[in-house]
């Protein structure tokens, strides 16, 4: 195997080291505290910094990990220092921005659900978070919007929608966890993270479980700089990072 300071293991956090928007169980912090003496590693999330510490060790997370890298790496972390921090409105612009928030309000004012809750819109550091059910549903419309997006794909067809009207603002769209699309410019996927740790190991690893086209892991697990894997929980990233130290 080669030497810890060698290779970097990323993981994403919501449905790969936790089940959907659930906090890491004693057992799997235990196995990533294991992890830790073996090899580097790194957190890259499609949610700001808050929601990450939600679901991993809460404020202590910034420490525990090497790499913590939030909205995808536009707000990232070593060793518990800020080491970069983009902002989405002082790259785009206020008015491309409102376009695109005040057309999705819009678009998702025509759609009927079981159930509609607050905060369709999150804005984020590094990104803008569209939700047609709203982030402050509960557990129980989660998934029962979730179940209806896998028979009538109500979010790709979102995309599908912002892509053809924002073909020229140089946006980005991917699907994200169980409930919402990540919008953000063209190149501000997870890929943006491997600018800090491209050059610092030799291997990068990354597992994930959003990494079909259009998941928000596809491009960094797709990526020439990284081993990727595809991850169904908590439980098959164990069997999976045990696969990839072998290969190491």
């Amino acid at each position: 195997m080669a030497k810890k300071d060698e290779v970097i293991f990323l993981f994403d956090v919501d449905g790969t080291l936790t089940e959907p928007r659930k906090v890491i169980t004693p057992d799997m912090l235990a196995f990533m505290n294991d992890l830790k003496t073996k090899v580097t590693v790194g957190l890259v999330g499609g949610s700001d910094f808050s929601k990450i510490c939600e679901q991993m060790e809460g404020e202590d997370t910034i420490k525990n990990y090497e790499y913590v890298f939030a909205e995808n790496g536009l707000v990232a972390y070593k060793a518990g220092e800020l080491i970069g921090k983009e902002n989405l409105v002082h790259f785009m612009g206020e008015e491309k921005v409102q376009k695109f928030i005040n057309h999705s309000l819009q678009l998702m004012s025509t759609i009927s659900l079981p159930a509609k809750r607050g905060t369709f819109v999150e804005f984020r550091n590094g990104m803008l978070n569209i939700c047609p059910v709203g982030r402050s549903c509960t557990r129980e419309e989660r998934n029962q919007f979730s179940e209806l997006d896998q028979k009538e794909h109500i979010r790709q067809k979102m995309v599908e929608n912002f892509k053809k009207n924002f073909s020229e603002d140089e946006w980005a769209f991917v699907i994200g966890g169980q409930i919402s699309i990540d919008v953000f410019p063209t190149g501000w996927d997870k890929r943006y993270c491997l600018r800090y740790v491209e050059n610092q190991f030799k291997t990068i690893v990354f597992i994930g479980d959003k990494t079909y086209k259009g998941g928000n892991d596809h491009e960094i697990f797709d990526d020439s700089r990284t081993i990727g894997y595809t991850t169904d929980g908590p439980e098959t990233t164990k069997k999976l990072v045990a696969e990839a130290l072998a290969k190491v």
